[in-house]
């Protein structure tokens, strides 16, 4: 029997074959075209679930060296200086826009990356931003698939603008809270959906976003990752409240550096995944008027900079206005700090003088 080989995966098959049986192709016809970064992005999943057999992988895009900018080979090594990449999935980064940036990295004690987040902005700086940040907890199966599956869906149901509702306030809240919760049920079901239904330990993630449309930010949030407003030259606020055992302990009258460094410090008492208690974030809205940064991070970034003024002192310390340096900023000072956790930096910068110099000439 003839043979030919597939265009699309390499394989062997029978001349008179109209697809591939390795990966389902066409044949008969031109090559299929290599799918974008972005395509890449969002359509696969960076890694699959151990649980399932992965499709075959698509190809895979040039990428840039961390240290020296030079071709990454395919055997993961600089072809310039050397240096051996992380994966993908070690550490990547979105800037949906020049306003917004984040960075996902592996941090350097652990194994694998089980962070996430997933962003999106519109071009005009301030008028809308999306940014989803999601932290796997580090002793469930799966959960590095499954923060990143969460975070993407989370992303969809925020995709377009937030309800106005009936013209009254209180409509408004109502409205906001319905999307907002929507988003974390979309998250936790997508968590779930990647979780081995025999799994004694099920992939578990904590969630955090902060919707910025205009001058008005609306945040939510289940677990320990958090919601950052830091304006300039004035003082910061962590706008999350954490659902964990230290909070737990500031409420009761213990300092925060006491509670957070305690042996408890990072047991969260709510979650996403199967074993989730509830799917009911905390939420919140503040109304902007003043240049600043909105941060959502892990507690990779904020175990050495728990303080909203000390996050400040790190931004400002970076010297940088460019969402995508000063993430990067952000992530090398966790790392420098000794790098314990995954560690993820989203980043919206608001400058409401844009904001309005935008309105005015779209008016």
């Amino acid at each position: 029997m003839s043979t030919t080989t597939c265009p699309a995966c390499g394989a062997a098959v029978p001349q008179e074959a109209r697809f591939c049986e390795e990966c389902g192709a066409a044949l008969g016809g031109a090559a299929p075209a290599a799918p974008t970064t972005a395509e890449i992005d969002e359509l696969a999943p960076i890694s699959a679930p151990t649980y399932r057999t992965p499709a075959a992988p698509p190809p895979t895009p040039v990428r840039a060296c961390l240290s020296c900018g030079g071709t990454v080979g395919e055997d993961g090594y600089c072809e310039v200086c050397g240096t051996k990449a992380p994966s993908e999935r070690d550490h990547f980064r979105e800037d949906p826009a020049p306003w917004v940036a984040g960075v996902c990295d592996r941090g350097i004690r652990h194994r694998r990356n089980e962070d996430a987040m997933a962003l999106l902005a519109s071009a005009t700086p301030g008028e809308r931003a999306v940014l989803v940040v999601l932290d796997g907890v580090s002793n469930s199966i799966d959960s590095d698939v499954a923060s990143l599956a969460g975070a993407r869906a989370a992303r969809e149901v925020l995709r377009t603008p937030l309800p106005r509702g009936m013209g009254t306030p209180e409509s408004r809240v109502a409205a906001v809270t319905k999307v907002l919760t929507d988003a974390a049920v979309a998250a936790n079901e997508a968590v779930v959906e990647t979780t081995d239904p025999a799994s004694a330990n099920p992939a578990s993630a904590t969630y955090a976003v902060a919707v910025l449309e205009g001058g008005v930010l609306a945040h939510a949030n289940i677990g320990d990752s958090r919601v950052y407003w830091l304006p300039d030259g004035g003082p910061g606020s962590q706008l999350s409240v954490d659902d964990s055992a230290a909070q737990m302990h500031i409420e009761a009258g213990m300092s925060r550096a006491e509670a957070e460094s305690g042996p408890q410090a990072h047991a969260i008492t709510r979650w996403l995944g199967r074993d989730a208690p509830e799917i009911a974030p905390r939420l919140g809205t503040l109304e902007l008027d003043t240049p600043g940064w909105v941060l959502v991070c892990s507690d990779g970034l904020w175990n050495y900079a728990s303080e909203p003024d000390s996050l400040a002192a790190q931004v400002a310390a970076a010297g940088t206005a460019v969402p995508a340096e000063l993430a990067l900023a952000l992530v090398a000072f966790a790392n420098a700090q000794g790098g314990q956790d995954n560690i993820t930096v989203a980043l919206a910068r608001f400058d409401p003088t844009r904001t309005t110099e935008q309105e005015e000439s779209h008016g």
